[in-house]
């Protein structure tokens, strides 16, 4: 399953988060995840394993073409030459000439270079060093801001997104400049496989939780990139092909959108 962006790229809709994946085993977790069948990784300079990306799909033999890798630009790299420089940077370590997303990681709207920044990405993506380029943590006023001074609106946005705290004033933001929307912490980091409505779901379905909330993210219309470093994982994570939600199951998951349900840190004050 794929999304196709707006810049006419397709973004696989299933990937794996490679968000606290120990540098040692990533190149193996990647190797095992394309033998699975995931064809899209989604890492960043912060996480200190982009190293293991490029060795890791070498490993795996898949060809370079067939696989979707994103990466990101950190906070403390922010601005339009250090942006340059970052892009580059992550390209070496992951031994890459290209990523098909690079992404500003956070606004960090106290610094308040992030329109440096997403000038920089426009001319990276021009440069060939990026095929697409998007934003992640970005809320309404920080794309009305890039979008208004550059003319250019990210492909996605990737933001904190579960059964728990759903986003949907932001979603519609995105579909007004027609911004795919990604989601991080797709399993609100285990609070979501927990709950018994979707307990409830997975056992209707013989499904796992994880399974559950995995597919309503597909069902949705978003792109879903579940983090692990279990390879036993790996496989149930995939195995959402199967099978759809009806509409009493997406009924009851819209219910648990809570407006506290935020996990992660705030946009408007992370920096």
């Amino acid at each position: 399953m794929h999304i196709v962006l707006n810049d006419g790229r397709k973004i696989p809709q299933l990937g794996l988060g490679l968000w606290q994946t120990p540098s040692g085993v990533t190149a193996e977790i990647v190797a095992a995840a394309l033998k699975t069948g995931y064809r899209h990784l989604d890492t960043a300079a912060v996480y200190g394993n982009e190293g293991g990306v490029g060795p890791g799909i070498e490993a795996a033999g898949i060809p370079r073409e067939d696989v979707f890798v994103t990466t990101k630009v950190w906070n403390d790299a922010q601005g339009f030459d250090s942006t340059m420089r970052a892009c580059r940077d992550s390209l070496s370590r992951l031994r890459l000439d290209y990523v098909d997303l690079y992404l500003v990681h956070w606004p960090a709207p106290r610094l308040n270079r992030y329109v440096e920044t997403w000038r920089a990405l426009i001319r990276l993506r021009e440069e060939g060093f990026t095929k697409s380029i998007g934003v992640s943590n970005f809320g309404a006023e920080h794309i009305e801001r890039i979008v208004g001074e550059t003319g250019v609106p990210p492909a996605i946005n990737q933001i904190e997104l579960h059964p728990r705290f759903q986003q949907h004033k932001l979603q519609e933001i995105h579909k007004a400049h027609s911004i795919a929307t990604e989601s991080w912490a797709p399993l609100g980091r285990t609070q979501s496989l927990d709950d018994p409505v979707i307990a409830e779901i997975a056992a209707k379905h013989g499904r796992t939780p994880a399974q559950i909330v995995i597919r309503w993210h597909l069902d949705e219309g978003l792109v879903v990139i579940p983090k692990t470093a279990r390879r036993e994982r790996l496989g149930e994570n995939f195995d959402v092909f199967g099978f759809t939600l009806d509409a009493e199951d997406r009924a009851a998951i819209a219910g648990l959108d809570r407006p506290d349900g935020r996990i992660g840190p705030d946009p408007a004050t992370m920096s």
